[in-house]
C-alpha cells in the first residue's frame, strides 16, 4: 500500500530526505527548516517497523537523526511485525479464539458463598 498521495506529494514539496534504516524505511524533515519530522514505510505502514534509534529521532528525543553502523547487541532478535488480529497471534489455553478447552481451575481456588 505504502503512503499515500497526499503524503508523497508533500514529501516531494517539501520535504527532505535525512536517512533511511535498515528495513528501507525512509525519513524526512521539512527542507525549510521547519519542525515536521516523518517516514515513508517500505512495504505496509507499521509502526512497529520503526527501529529505537529513529524513533528516538521522530519524537525529539534526540536532535540528530542516527547516521552510520548501529552496533550489534548480541541479545537483541530481529524485528519481527506485530502479529495481533492474525492467525500467528498468541492465544493462550482458553482463550475463545484458540480451539482448546478452558483449563479445570486447580484446588487453591475456594467459591466464595455469602453466609
Amino acid at each position: 500500500m505504502g503512503a499515500t498521495v497526499g503524503t508523497r506529494l508533500m514529501t516531494w514539496w517539501k520535504g527532505k530526505e535525512v536517512g533511511q534504516d535498515s528495513a528501507g524505511n525512509r525519513y524526512y524533515t521539512e527542507k525549510s527548516g521547519g519542525n515536521r519530522r516523518w517516514v515513508i514505510y517500505e512495504g505496509e505502514p507499521e509502526a512497529s517497523k520503526v527501529p529505537a534509534e529513529w524513533h528516538a529521532w521522530l519524537h525529539r528525543t534526540v536532535d540528530q537523526p542516527p547516521l552510520g553502523e548501529r552496533p550489534v547487541i548480541p541479545w537483541e532478535k530481529p524485528h519481527l511485525a506485530n502479529p495481533t488480529g492474525t492467525a500467528t497471534a498468541y492465544r493462550p489455553g482458553g482463550s475463545v479464539l484458540s480451539g482448546e478447552d478452558r483449563q479445570k481451575s486447580g484446588g487453591d481456588y475456594q467459591a466464595w458463598t455469602p453466609e
